[in-house]
C-alpha cells in the first residue's frame, strides 16, 4: 500500500485509532493500521512503507519510540497525538520538536499537520 496516500496509525485507544481510521479514510487517505502495540506497529512497517505516520506516545507494550525510530530510519515523516506537552519525556528524544496535535483529536489540526510532515 505504498503511496503519497499512506498514513500508519499506531495508537492503542480503539475509539481514538477507529476516529483516526475514519476521518482520515473519509478524505482519501489509505490508512496502514491501526497498530496497538510497537510490535504490531514494527511488524505492520516491515511490508507496508508509509508516506507518513500518526503515533500516540505511550502503547499498550511500551513507548513508542522503537516505532519512532524505524520511521526516522526510512525517512518517514511522522506526528504525535498525545496529551503530553514534553513527549519527549515519555517518549524520548526522538519525539522531541515532533508536530503534536493533542488529544481530543481535532479533525482540521490533524489533517494540517499531515499535509505538512509530507510536504508540497
Amino acid at each position: 500500500m505504498a503511496g503519497a496516500r499512506a498514513v500508519l496509525i499506531v495508537e492503542d485507544e480503539f475509539l481514538i485509532a477507529m476516529d483516526l481510521d475514519l476521518i482520515l479514510s473519509r478524505h482519501g487517505w489509505a490508512v496502514i493500521g491501526p497498530a496497538a502495540t510497537v510490535a504490531e506497529a514494527l511488524r505492520l512497517l516491515q511490508s507496508e512503507q508509509p508516506a507518513v505516520a500518526v503515533l500516540d506516545v505511550t502503547l499498550k507494550d511500551g513507548a513508542v519510540s522503537p516505532v519512532a525510530a524505524a520511521l526516522r530510519e526510512r525517512n518517514v515523516p511522522f506526528i504525535v497525538a498525545s496529551a503530553y506537552d514534553r513527549r519527549e519525556l515519555v517518549g524520548g528524544e526522538v519525539l522531541a520538536g515532533v508536530h503534536n496535535i493533542g488529544k481530543p483529536i481535532d479533525e482540521h489540526r490533524l489533517l494540517a499537520a499531515l499535509r505538512e510532515a509530507i510536504g508540497p
